[in-house]
C-alpha cells in the first residue's frame, strides 16, 4: 500500500495534488506525504543493500574446476547429469470442489508440498502438506505413507487431522526422539504461518504401534516453524533451526530429556544485513565441532547466505553472501556414509525451480562437483492426464528436498508442482563418479 502511495505522490500533477488536497484535508494531505516518503527510503535502502552484496567479494562455497569459484560464468548445459529411479509416493489429485470440472488445471488440484522421510521400524516413512489448492489455507493438513522398499507406498493416512478453520498445519520432519517415532508440525491460524496474529507453535505426534496412528505428544515451543527435524550436536544436545512469525532466524538448543527442554540463540534477524531476506535455514557440524549455516535469501540476490558458530549454536557471525547460486528456494544438505557431503537444491536461478541439483563436497566445507538431477516424467494419473504436459521433465517445477540414505542410494523426496509427492532413488555409486571427476554411470 505505502508502495503504491509514493509511486502516486512522486507522479502526480499540481491539479491531482489539489484534488487530493481537497479529499483529505490538510491531516491527510501531509499524512500521505510522509508515508509516501518514508516507502521511497525504503525502496531506496533495500537497492543500496542490494548493491552492496553485490560489490562485496562473497564468500567461496563453490568451486568447480574449470569454472573456478565464478558461479556468474557457470555454464549449465555443460553440467553432469545423474540418473535415478521415480517412485510416486503421492499422486497429484483434483481438490473436491473442483470435481466435476471438465477444463480443470494445476490451481484444481490439491497442494501437496514440505516432504520429509525417515527410515524406523524396518519401514520408509513419508509426511508431506496437503489442502486446498492454494499453499497454506485453513484446513490443510500433514498426511504419511510407508514403504518397504521405497519404491512402492502405502494408501496416504492422516497425521493430524482436518483442522478446522480458521486453523492449519504445515509438515516439519520425522524424528526419532528416544526410539519414538515423531512427526512435527507446524500449527498456525489463517492464511499462510508468516504475519500478525498467528499463534504459531511447533508440536509433535508420536506414532502409535498398537493403534496403527498418530497421536498427538506435545508441544514443543511457541512462535516457532522449523525448517528440517533436530540434529544432534557433539555435546550430546539437539538442535534445529527456528523462524517466527516474522522469519526471525534462530536455533533451538535441548531436547535431551524432554521434548520442553529448549533455549532459543539467535542467529540473524530478517532486517539486520541490508539487502538479505533470511529463510529456509539448514546447518550442519564439522569434525572440528564448529557449526555452518546455509540460508535461502529471499532479497533477490539468486545466492545462498552462509554463517558459522564456533560454540555450538550458542553464537553465529553475521550471515554473508556466497557464490552458491539458488533460485529463491529450500535446500537440503547430508554427509553420506562415503565421506562427503552433498547439497540438494534448485541451483539455477534463471530457469527457476524447473531443475534440480546435487553438489557434493569432498571436504564437508566446499563444493567442488555439481551435477543436475535428471527427474524423469512421472506416469500419467487417471485424472489429471489432462495437464499431465505440465508434469513434464523440463517443465514442472520441481522442489523442497528432503534426503537420507540407506542400501548404497541417496532417496530424495520432492514435490512436483507443489501438485505431487515423489522420490528418487540416486546410487551413490554414481556421486562417487561424479567426485573422481568421471561422467556417473
Amino acid at each position: 500500500m505505502l508502495n503504491k502511495l509514493a509511486t502516486r505522490l512522486l507522479s502526480a500533477t499540481p491539479e491531482g495534488l489539489s484534488r487530493s488536497f481537497r479529499r483529505v484535508g490538510w491531516l491527510g494531505f501531509w499524512l500521505q506525504i510522509v508515508l509516501g516518503s518514508v516507502s521511497v527510503l525504503l525502496w531506496i535502502g533495500l537497492l543500496a543493500g542490494a548493491a552492496r552484496l553485490a560489490a562485496e567479494e562473497p564468500f567461496k562455497l563453490l568451486d568447480l574446476p574449470g569454472a573456478g569459484a565464478d558461479a556468474q560464468t557457470l555454464d549449465y548445459a555443460s553440467l553432469p547429469t545423474v540418473s535415478g529411479q521415480l517412485a510416486v509416493v503421492r499422486a497429484a489429485r483434483r481438490d473436491p470442489a473442483s470435481a466435476d470440472r471438465q477444463d480443470y488445471d494445476l490451481h484444481h488440484l490439491k497442494f501437496q508440498l514440505h516432504s520429509y522421510l525417515a527410515r524406523h521400524g524396518g519401514r520408509f516413512w513419508c509426511i508431506w502438506s496437503e489442502g486446498p489448492p492454494i499453499e497454506d489455507e485453513p484446513t490443510q493438513e500433514v498426511r504419511f505413507a510407508t514403504s518397504t522398499d521405497g519404491l512402492h507406498w502405502s494408501e496416504s493416512g492422516s497425521v493430524t487431522g482436518v483442522p478446522e478453520a480458521p486453523y492449519a498445519y504445515i509438515a516439519r520432519g520425522l524424528w526419532v526422539w528416544n526410539d519414538q517415532l515423531l512427526a512435527l508440525t507446524a500449527h498456525f491460524k489463517g492464511k499462510g504461518a508468516f504475519g500478525a496474529d498467528k499463534e504459531l507453535q511447533l508440536v509433535a505426534w508420536v506414532w502409535d504401534d498398537g493403534a496403527q496412528r498418530w497421536q498427538f505428544k506435545q508441544k514443543l515451543y511457541d512462535n516457532a516453524i522449523n525448517n528440517f527435524p533436530p540434529q544432534r550436536l557433539a555435546s550430546g544436545d539437539w538442535m534445529l533451526t527456528r523462524r517466527d512469525a516474522r522469519f526471525n532466524v534462530s536455533v533451538l538448543i535441548g531436547g535431551r530429556e524432554s521434548l520442553e527442554d529448549w533455549t532459543s540463540h539467535p542467529v540473524v534477524a530478517v532486517a539486520a544485513v541490508p539487502g538479505f531476506r533470511p529463510d529456509e535455514p539448514v546447518f550442519w557440524q564439522l569434525p572440528d565441532r564448529r557449526l555452518l549455516a546455509l540460508l535461502r535469501d529471499n532479497g533477490g540476490s539468486g545466492r545462498l547466505f552462509q554463517a558459522s558458530s564456533n560454540d555450538e549454536g550458542r553464537t553465529w557471525s553475521t550471515p554473508r553472501a556466497t557464490n552458491f547460486p539458488n533460485a529463491t528456494s529450500k535446500l537440503f544438505s547430508l554427509a553420506t556414509s562415503r565421506g562427503y557431503r552433498v547439497l540438494v537444491s534448485n541451483a539455477h536461478p534463471q530457469v527457476g525451480r524447473r531443475e534440480l541439483h546435487v553438489a557434493l563436497a569432498g571436504d564437508q566445507q566446499r563444493f567442488t562437483r555439481l551435477a543436475r538431477l535428471d527427474v524423469p516424467t512421472p506416469p500419467v494419473v487417471d485424472d489429471a492426464e489432462r495437464i499431465w504436459r505440465k508434469f513434464h521433465s523440463g517443465i514442472a517445477s520441481l522442489q523442497y528436498p528432503h534426503v537420507i540414505e540407506h542400501d548404497g542410494r541417496l532417496l530424495i523426496t520432492l514435490s512436483r508442482n507443489k501438485k505431487q509427492i515423489e522420490l528418487l532413488h540416486v546410487p551413490l555409486d554414481a556421486l562417487d563418479a561424479l567426485l573422481a571427476g568421471r561422467n556417473p554411470p
